[in-house]
């Protein structure tokens, strides 16, 4: 066990021991009257589903606000004492929460601590290469996927909540409903694109279940960590990319510095080639508290609508590129694409 996991797991102790069970602040009642369920969370996504699917009956706690990554995040000594005083706490899983997981791992000898990608069939989950053996934790890109995950998150408050099971299923009936418009919505957008306008090009390695679902190529210049830094050699052999290929538009995350999307479009610019910032997506992180994209259907919606707008004007404005792009491979063995 590495250092900061002591760490967490001695604050665990201490939380316990501290505060009990008012670590998430004193509970608040329904309008029947009753205490809600505590239940903390992690990423902004699952708090999101919580709150839809459990309505008045839970008081929700999310850890990670937005603009924060998962994967690097640090539990405070307040945080820890929310997890203590949670009645239930839901996570991504899949080590989506990085040096977090073994201390919620711990957590769950205590108090009812689920992943709530636990249902997911393993055969659906994706394993790229650079993610070292491990699956990609970030199911929320493909919408059917996450849906299994508002499943899991159902069962759990029905179980840690029992007298508002029948809400809980209502509640869920309904949002599941919503989901299935959702998906299909987006593979109704994804289809106004011809095929080989369908590459995104984006800060880290995120949305390889969102290419998957709805039939788009993925780069990614950084890895799995938002805190990892793409090397020049990465930035010039993406931008050799991008240009041979005459991909039009390129796109920031909210959760991701922009200097290498930048870094790309300048050095595609040296080359002769036009490749501009197609807007930001969002990724680890929900938008701000009471923005559309602070939802995940929000969320979601803006960030197919942020690309298909953006590449679904690349044909028409193919013409306009450098004829020496054009008309050769480019170094790296790259052969333009011709319309």
């Amino acid at each position: 066990m590495n250092t900061w996991s002591k760490q967490g797991l001695w604050w665990i102790v201490l939380a316990a021991g501290l505060f009990g069970g008012c670590g998430s602040g004193e509970p608040r009642a329904d309008s029947a009257g009753q205490r809600r369920l505590r239940v903390t969370c992690t990423i902004g996504m699952i708090a999101d589903v919580i709150r839809e699917i459990g309505g008045e009956h839970v008081q929700v706690t999310a850890l990670m606000g937005p603009g924060v990554d998962p994967h690097l995040y640090k539990a405070s000594a307040g945080d820890v004492a929310r997890l203590v005083g949670a009645d239930l706490v839901l996570y991504g899983g899949l080590h989506l929460e990085g040096k977090l997981t073994e201390v919620l791992e711990a957590l769950a000898r205590r108090k009812p601590t689920i992943a709530v990608t636990r249902d997911i069939d393993r055969a659906r989950l994706l394993q790229p290469p650079q993610f070292g053996g491990l699956y990609d934790p970030h199911v929320w890109f493909d919408v059917q996927l996450w849906a299994r995950a508002a499943e899991t998150i159902r069962d759990a408050l029905r179980e840690a909540d029992p007298r508002h099971a029948d809400d809980y299923d209502r509640a869920a009936a309904a949002y599941l409903a919503r989901l299935t418009e959702l998906d299909a919505w987006c593979r109704s957008r994804a289809a106004e694109l011809v095929p080989h306008q369908r590459v995104l090009v984006t800060s880290h390695d995120a949305y390889n279940y969102f290419g998957r679902a709805y039939g788009f190529e993925v780069i990614g210049i950084q890895g799995i960590s938002t805190e990892e830094q793409a090397t020049s050699r990465a930035i010039v052999e993406l931008s050799r990319l991008i240009a041979a290929r005459r991909i039009k538009a390129i796109f920031t995350e909210s959760s991701v510095s922009p200097k290498a999307i930048r870094a790309v479009i300048e050095d595609c610019r040296r080359a002769g080639w036009n490749v501009v910032e197609g807007g930001e997506l969002f990724s680890d992180a929900l938008g701000g508290p009471g923005t559309p994209e602070g939802t995940y259907i929000g969320m979601v919606r803006h960030n197919m609508n942020t690309i298909a707008d953006a590449l679904k004007w690349m044909k028409s404005a193919a013409g306009s590129g450098s004829a020496e792009i054009r008309g050769r491979p480019d170094a790296q063995g790259f052969s333009p694409i011709e319309w």
